[in-house]
This record gives C-alpha cells, sequence and structure tokens, in this order.
C-alpha cells in the first residue's frame, strides 16, 4: 500500500514555506477544547538527561538533516548545473547525496521540459518514487512550466529560481508537508537571473565548473516550452561571473563550461555583451585550462563576429561553438519565429570556418515541424550534406503543450520518424575525423568513457579523444598521436617523451566533495560548526558533510525545549487545579 504523502489544504499555490497549512494540522479551537480534558499524571523524573550517543536517531524519528537523497537531473547543462548546486547545500547542510536510489530516503527530481520522452522519464520516476513509499520533491522545468498537472498534486516543488532554498523545501517534505515554491527573484522589481552564484556545490565531476552566464531568453521560438520555464533574459553580472570562474580554478577546476538557454544573448539585458565578459574570464583562467562556449542562436553572434572569431582562436578557449539552425528552410524558420534566415546561419559558419581554422560548429536540426513539406526536408539534407557537421543533433518534432506549435497542423507521425531516420543516415555516411589520423595533438583529459576502457579528452577543437587510462594523466594536458578514428571519437597514444602539464592551480577536489563552502554559508546554516560533538573543528578544507553531525545538535536542542515546554504546561495545569478546587 502507497503512503500518500499530506499535501497543502487548498488548491491555490503556496507563495512560500510559512503558508503551509496541512489537512493534518490541529485547528486553534481544537487545541482549546483539548485544554479541558487534561488529566495530569506523576511521571518519575528521569535522573539521567545524557542523550544517546550513536551516530543515527532513533528509527521512527523524523529529524531533517540526517536523511538519504537521491538526485536525478535530466536535460541540458544548466539543469545539471542546478542540481550540483542544489545537491551541494543538502550535502553542506548535513544530508548524504548517494547514488542508490533505493537505499534513498527522498528522490529530487530535476526535470527538462524540452521533448516529451524526457518529461515521460520524469513522470514515470514519479509513479516509482511513489511506489517504493519515497519522499519526492520535484525540480526543473517541467513543474515550473505547468505546475498544475494532475501528476504533480500534493508533491513538493522548487523552481527554478528558487534552488538556494532546496534545503527549506526538503526539510518541509521529510516533516510530511507539500511545498510550492515557484516564484522569481527580483530586486528593486528588476528580474535576476536565479539564484547566487556562489552556493556550495558538488560538481558531477570535480574537473568541470559549468556556470549559467543567464537564464531564460529573448526569442519566442513557437515550439519551446523551456522558455515558460525560465522566463526573459536575466544575466548574472560580469563579476559575479568572474568570481565563480576563479574560486572554481582554486578548486581545482581545469575546464569551464558556460551554459544559458542562449549564451549569445548574455548582457543585452544589464548593458553588456557576451565578448566582454569572455575577454574577462580568459583572464583568469590558468595556463593549460580550457573554456569552453556554450549555445548561441545566430541573431546575437551576428552582432559580434569578428571579436568572437578573436576570442575562439585564444589558446585557452575551445575553438567550438554551438550554434542550432533547426531547419535550413526559410518558411519554417518562420513559422517556428526564429528571427533569422538560413543565409544567416551560413554566413556565421562561413565566417567562423574562415576565421578560426577547424573550428568545430555543432548544430540541432528539428525534423517534422508542423508544415514542413518534403521540399522543406530536402533542403535541410542538403545542408548536413554542404556542411558535414561533426556534432549533429537530431530531434523528432514533439508537440509541447501550451505552445503555439502545438496548436499547428502536424506533421503524420511516421513521416517525422521517417525523416529522422533519413537525416541520420545522411550524418552517418561521413567520418569527420579520418583525415586526422598521424596528427599530434595537445588534450585535456578530464573524464572516463562510459565503457570504461579509456579516458576521455578533447583537443584544441573540443573533438573526443581517447586515450589510455593511465591515472598520471587525470586534469592534465598530455600530447598523443592519433592513431584511430571512428564516427564521435579518435583514439591518441601518448607521446613517450611528451611533459605531462597540470593546468590546474591546486589539487581537485575529491568526488562528491562540497565546493564553495564560505563562512557566509557556515554562518547562514548555523553556528553549530563551532562546536560539534565530540568532534575537532571544522576546517574550511574539510568535506561538511563528512563531519557534520546535525542530527545530535538539533536533538539537544529540541530536547531542551521540550522539557522546559513541559514544565511549564504542568506547573501552569497545577495552578489551574488548585484554582478549581480551591
Amino acid at each position: 500500500m502507497v503512503e500518500k504523502m499530506p499535501s497543502a489544504s487548498c488548491d491555490a499555490l503556496l507563495d512560500d514555506i510559512e503558508d503551509i497549512v496541512t489537512q493534518g494540522d490541529s485547528k486553534p479551537q481544537d487545541r482549546h477544547f483539548a485544554r479541558r480534558h487534561v488529566i495530569p499524571k506523576v511521571r518519575k523524573r528521569n535522573t539521567q538527561m545524557c542523550l544517546p550517543e550513536e551516530n543515527n536517531p532513533p528509527s521512527d524519528s523524523t529529524i531533517p538533516g540526517i536523511q538519504k537523497i537521491w538526485i536525478r537531473t535530466w536535460g541540458c547543462s544548466h539543469n545539471n548545473s542546478d542540481g550540483e548546486y542544489m545537491a551541494g547545500q543538502l550535502a553542506a547542510y548535513g544530508y548524504k547525496i548517494t547514488e542508490n536510489a533505493l537505499d534513498a530516503d527522498l528522490w529530487l527530481l530535476n526535470s527538462c521540459t524540452v521533448k516529451n520522452p524526457a518529461e515521460d522519464h520524469f513522470r514515470n520516476s514519479i509513479k516509482k518514487a511513489q511506489e517504493e513509499n519515497k519522499k519526492v520533491v520535484l525540480a526543473g522545468c517541467v513543474p515550473q512550466a505547468q505546475p498544475r498537472q494532475d501528476y504533480l498534486k500534493g508533491l513538493s516543488v522548487i523552481g527554478v529560481q528558487q534552488i538556494d532554498r532546496v534545503v527549506e523545501v526538503v526539510e518541509e517534505t521529510i516533516k510530511g508537508h507539500s511545498v510550492r515554491l515557484l516564484g522569481q527573484k527580483k530586486d528593486n522589481g528588476k528580474r535576476l537571473g536565479g539564484a547566487r552564484l556562489d552556493l556550495p556545490k558538488i560538481r558531477k565531476n570535480p574537473l568541470i565548473e559549468i556556470i549559467s552566464v543567464n537564464t531564460g531568453c529573448l526569442n519566442a521560438c513557437t515550439y519551446c516550452k523551456t522558455k515558460h520555464a525560465r522566463g526573459n533574459l536575466a544575466s548574472y553580472s560580469i563579476d559575479e561571473l568572474v568570481d565563480r570562474a576563479k574560486q572554481s580554478f582554486q578548486e581545482g577546476v581545469c575546464e569551464l563550461w558556460l551554459t544559458s538557454e542562449d549564451t549569445g544573448a548574455y548582457g543585452r539585458d544589464i548593458g553588456t555583451d557576451l565578448p566582454t565578459l569572455l575577454w574577462k574570464l580568459v583572464e583568469v583562467i590558468p595556463e593549460g585550462a580550457m573554456l569552453r562556449l556554450g549555445m548561441t542562436n545566430p541573431p546575437y553572434i551576428l552582432e559580434h563576429l569578428e571579436e568572437m572569431a578573436k576570442i575562439l582562436n585564444h589558446p585557452r578557449v575551445y575553438a567550438f561553438l554551438h550554434i542550432p539552425v533547426q531547419s535550413a528552410s526559410d518558411s519554417v524558420l518562420m513559422e517556428m519565429k526564429r528571427e533569422y534566415c538560413v543565409a544567416d546561419f551560413k554566413r556565421v559558419v562561413d565566417f567562423l570556418k574562415e576565421k578560426v581554422p577547424g573550428i568545430t560548429i555543432a548544430t540541432d536540426i528539428i525534423c517534422g515541424f508542423p508544415g514542413e513539406t518534403d521540399q522543406d526536408f530536402q533542403e535541410t539534407v542538403k545542408l548536413v550534406e554542404e556542411y558535414k557537421f561533426p556534432s549533429l543533433f537530431i530531434n523528432q518534432f514533439y508537440p509541447r503543450p501550451g505552445t503555439p506549435a502545438a496548436k499547428m497542423e502536424q506533421v503524420p507521425a511516421q513521416v517525422k520518424k521517417q525523416r529522422t531516420k533519413d537525416l541520420s543516415r545522411v550524418f552517418h555516411s561521413y567520418n569527420p575525423y579520418d583525415h586526422k589520423i598521424g596528427e599530434r595533438q595537445q588534450v585535456l583529459v578530464t573524464e572516463e568513457s562510459f565503457d570504461s576502457k579509456f579516458y576521455v579528452a578533447h583537443n584544441r577543437f573540443y573533438e573526443q579523444v581517447l586515450v589510455p587510462k593511465n591515472p598520471s594523466f587525470m586534469g592534465k594536458m598530455v600530447e598523443v598521436d592519433i592513431y584511430e578514428s571512428g564516427k564521435h571519437f579518435m583514439k591518441g597514444q601518448p607521446v613517450s617523451d611528451a611533459k605531462v602539464y597540470a593546468p590546474s592551480i591546486s589539487k581537485p577536489l575529491a568526488k562528491g566533495e562540497v565546493s564553495g563552502l564560505t563562512e557566509e554559508f557556515r554562518t547562514r546554516w548555523g553556528k553549530r560548526l563551532d562546536s560539534l560533538c565530540h568532534t575537532s573543528a571544522v576546517s574550511p578544507g574539510d568535506s561538511l558533510s563528512s563531519r557534520m553531525e546535525p542530527w545530535t545538535q538539533r536533538v539537544q536542542k529540541d530536547g531542551a525545549f521540550k522539557i522546559s515546554v513541559g514544565l511549564t504546561l504542568l506547573a501552569l495545569l497545577f495552578a489551574f487545579f488548585i484554582k478549581v478546587y480551591n
């Protein structure tokens, strides 16, 4: 039998945690009535006021801060960054972040609303959590964009701009409350980029820092559901972003990813632009560390082509850019409201390929958008055949609820599926890296391959190079000779006399270790750090999640409070009965 989580007693969305009132809570009149039926009983005083010193509280305890939490994230790098921030705050507070879903007490599901399959996985995970009697907190773009979906009712939700309050939401959920925080962050009426960038986080990969430069975008694409969740453009200041980058490199990061719904639009709302930000970031990137730019739509990079070419030629910036075209038909682009034509896209690509030799251009294509004809689709096929994009994301069109495209006349499902297959066949007809066999390249090693047989590195053009699993290579620049190529990768043999270069200015954090534990954050979550029971002081370099014992201190505080309240009530009751019987 599935135990249902208590939900808010009204259908309206709660503006804040302080507004929580559940159906199970007693009302003032109930407490007043109960007072007349209290019969005092004499109880022997416990002469031993010491608390047990076990590491775990009683099994029926609902004290927040001690539970295990499993976090699942779907979608883009922006979503992944949000997930890292939420994990960091929870771990810093004392929760244990686990990779074992069944072992967790609570599931934090961070969703993506771009395509139907992603939302289906999200919905199925909610159902699975309920079957396993897990507490659930929902995050990401799905609940933010569609908060009144039936399958979200009664569940706690944290909005994409409220991730700095994830600890509060989890605590209330652990207690059995249903909480919804979906508001936008504002300063003097102006919408902010979101939660602060200096919050603690747990990087999925300790060597890679993902920074969201802004949230939302300026476009109004007719198929996009993400705009409903992330809203209009709101950029972080250059100082905030540079400070976050500095902190990351001080923690051993060697690769910096910039992300957002549209990095090219950065700064338009605060009087600056992307090239200005990038030149400031380049100044603080250590030698050998690398910066990777995120997705930018064609209209916004057109204004900065000269500057962007200079930046992409910088030795500490990958010569890589993700520019979605979506379709090579101007009529389809017009229906999509993409605000550019195919000629604009070609102009950007041709200019960058000329000024940044060897640059990798990644792009996206949607197959079967409403109204797309066979001729429209063939134009897209010709574009792929002409440019032979080494990185191509092919997406079958899915009508997302609430978008204008969902109301348009749809292309038959079998046609969409066939066009997706046909374009995939074209993409797999060429091998982009065959001509690089025999080259000597500098590569930065940052992760392990899915099959665990190789380490994964990237060269100057952010092309994937597989190298032998030598632990001394991880997080380092290595010189390799390319001896084999595949559709999505090359294989490199380290040069025997080559020097392994360490770009990080300090040792990387351990996997799962919390980043960014500033003094301000320590103070915010309580002064208990200065007086941990039977433990030494926590130094700034320690992993807070492994050193804190939050539940013991709460038990002490709660116990002392309950005892004092109990004694006070007992005294009042005796005084009441003495008055009545006299």
